[in-house]
Parts: structure tokens; C-alpha cells; sequence
């Protein structure tokens, strides 16, 4: 190929390159939700607190772009004194092996399809990393519950605690500074304080059944406490012994992708238009 070759090749390359970097990121709305409550089972979720230790409930979504999340929902059941919440917590999970010991323990049935050891990233209303309100919506029964009993293998199995009726609660909060996150399989994990009483995480139907509808894989709902950790325990299979639950829950914010402006489409015809002047000219 001869020089006057080389920089038409050159100049096509430079051009292609300037093309794929130049594409800018835009945002279109997300949302995602698994509806509400089925009144199946009621999972505690709170952080550690006088008195009390650390329990996480956990349930999937799945991103397919790198999302920018805003704000969540998620409906629960509160018993005792509803005036004495406290600390609010958001804890958002990768699926394991990721971010986890691997091997696992072998304390727990299985770690397939569980959250990871660590979280990938979390937010709390005291360090003003969100903020949070709530809506009472009527007395409300689950039919099963677990609290206390989380026991590591061969223990697992208790059939759960039995109904527990409370206040529903919508939980509505805001992020101070968006979750991003990119395209992958995570657990949404809320935690609530409750000075004089108890929170409780409501299931809703699997597969969803309302909300955005169903998607797979669709992983069951997880639970674990501070002796149990790093392991969780899957709430319908290892727990209660039968059935699988998912969490009443809601994401919204923005996803983001690369889409080429005008100007980008005009750089790519120019290299493109580069690229054939070199090919005729080394055919020549």
C-alpha cells in the first residue's frame, strides 16, 4: 500500500473511532414492579438496633442497561407503635458468587441464585443518603412470618412463625444522589427500624403477576441475620418448606444508552466514505 493509502486508511480508522466515543449517553424512563402484597408471608428486614439484630430480606430485578434508580417503594407490615420508625436502609445486592467468598461455608442448603456476601452499594435516611415517607393503608394479615427463625443447616426448616397482623405501610423513598448501576442481576433489600414494635416485608405474587409483569430468571425471596452472615437462606424453599415469594417492591429512575446524534451518523458516513477512497486506491 502506498503512503497516499496508508493515511486514507488512517484518516477511515481515525474516523470510525471519533464515531463510537462521540456517542452520547441519553435517558429514557425506567420502572419496574412486582406489584402488591398477596398476604402469603411477611419477612422481617431491619438493621441492628438496640435490643434488636440485623435481619435483610432480599429480592431480585434485573437491569439490561446501566440505570440511574431515583426512588423505590416497598410495602410492609408494621405491629406495635407506628410513631417510634426510626432509621431507614437500602441495601442493593449482586447475585452470588459475585462480591462473595467462593467456595461458600456450606452453612446454608445451597448459595446458588442467593444475594452475595457484601453489598454492592446502600443508602440510610440517618447519613442523608435518603430521605422517605409512608402511607398507612389498613389492617392487614400474612398468613406466615419469619423473624427468629433463621437457623443455619441442618436447622433451616421451622415452617415459619406462624400469621402476623399489623398496619399496612407503603414505604415511598427518594435517593439524594440516584443509585447507578450498571446492567446486571441484583437483590433490592429494605430495612426498617421500628423502636416499639416490628416490620415486617410483605410478599407479593410469583411470578408477578401485575406491576411490569414477569421476568426471568425471576429468583425467590432470600433472608438472612447477622449470625447467619455472610449466608442467606431462601424464605420459601429452606425456610417454610414449600412455595416460593417474592417481595412487594418498586425501582423507577432512567436508563441510560449510547445513541449517536446527527453529527455522530455525519463522522461515521465521512469515515465510512474514507475507508472506500483507500480501497479503491490499493486496488488501484
Amino acid at each position: 500500500m502506498n503512503i497516499v493509502c496508508m493515511r486514507a486508511a488512517g484518516a477511515a480508522a481515525f474516523g470510525l473511532s471519533m464515531a463510537c466515543v462521540a456517542a452520547p449517553a441519553v435517558a429514557a424512563p425506567y420502572a419496574f414492579s412486582t406489584g402488591d402484597p398477596d398476604g402469603k408471608m411477611a419477612t422481617a428486614s431491619q438493621p441492628a438496633s438496640s435490643g434488636k439484630i440485623e435481619v435483610e430480606a432480599a429480592d431480585d430485578f434485573i437491569l439490561g442497561s446501566t440505570t440511574s434508580i431515583a426512588s423505590a417503594t416497598f410495602s410492609g407490615l408494621l405491629t406495635g407503635d407506628p410513631s417510634t420508625l426510626g432509621e431507614v436502609v437500602v441495601e442493593i445486592y449482586r447475585v452470588f458468587p459475585k462480591d462473595s467468598a467462593d467456595p461458600p461455608s456450606g452453612h446454608v442448603p445451597t448459595r446458588a441464585n442467593s444475594p452475595s456476601d457484601v453489598a454492592f452499594a446502600s443508602r440510610s435516611a440517618s447519613a442523608g443518603e435518603l430521605s422517605f415517607v409512608t402511607a398507612a393503608l389498613g389492617a392487614f394479615t400474612a398468613s406466615n412470618s419469619v423473624l427468629l427463625g433463621i437457623h443455619p443447616f441442618p436447622n433451616q426448616l421451622t415452617d415459619g412463625e406462624g400469621p402476623v397482623t399489623g398496619q399496612e405501610v407503603r414505604f415511598g423513598v427518594t435517593f439524594t444522589t440516584p443509585l447507578l448501576l450498571p446492567a446486571d442481576h441484583y437483590f433490592f433489600v429494605p430495612q426498617v427500624e421500628v423502636g416499639q414494635g416490628q416490620f415486617y416485608w410483605l410478599s407479593a405474587p410469583k411470578p408477578v403477576a401485575a406491576g411490569t409483569g414477569p421476568f426471568a430468571p425471576d429468583l425467590q425471596s432470600w433472608i438472612r441475620n447477622e449470625n447467619l452472615a455472610p449466608d442467606w437462606l431462601r424464605v420459601g424453599t429452606d425456610i417454610v418448606g414449600q412455595g416460593t415469594f417474592n417481595a412487594a417492591f418498586s425501582l423507577t429512575g432512567t436508563t441510560v444508552a449510547a445513541i449517536p446524534e446527527p453529527q455522530t451518523f455525519a463522522l461515521m458516513l465521512a469515515g465510512l466514505g474514507v475507508l472506500a477512497a483507500a480501497v479503491r486506491c490499493r486496488r488501484a
